[in-house]
């Protein structure tokens, strides 16, 4: 009979050092715009949470959402043309 259970150098051969790795930095670092623009939006709607909306501020809320919708589709747009240099 065999036994199934994991043999105990298998499982703990590379201990988790709780560190990114270079590839999730990367994937970090090009997301970075729409992170900041994401901060920026809630930062707005914060803002905007106790007080009435003016005009002003629903600019304010406008422009913060389009740079999220810009950031998203320019992320979108550099994903797509980084697969089409070596993707099957």
């Amino acid at each position: 009979m065999k036994s199934i259970a994991a043999l105990q150098a298998v499982v703990t051969a590379t201990p988790f050092d709780g560190e990114p790795t270079n590839g999730e930095l990367d994937a970090i670092e090009l997301e970075m715009p729409l992170i900041l623009a994401e901060i920026d939006l809630l930062d707005v709607e914060i803002w905007m949470l106790d007080r009435p909306a003016t005009v002003l501020d629903e600019r304010r809320v406008r422009r913060a959402r389009n740079r999220v919708l810009d950031e998203r589709r320019d992320l979108t747009n550099r994903a797509g043309l980084a697969q089409a240099g070596g993707a099957a």
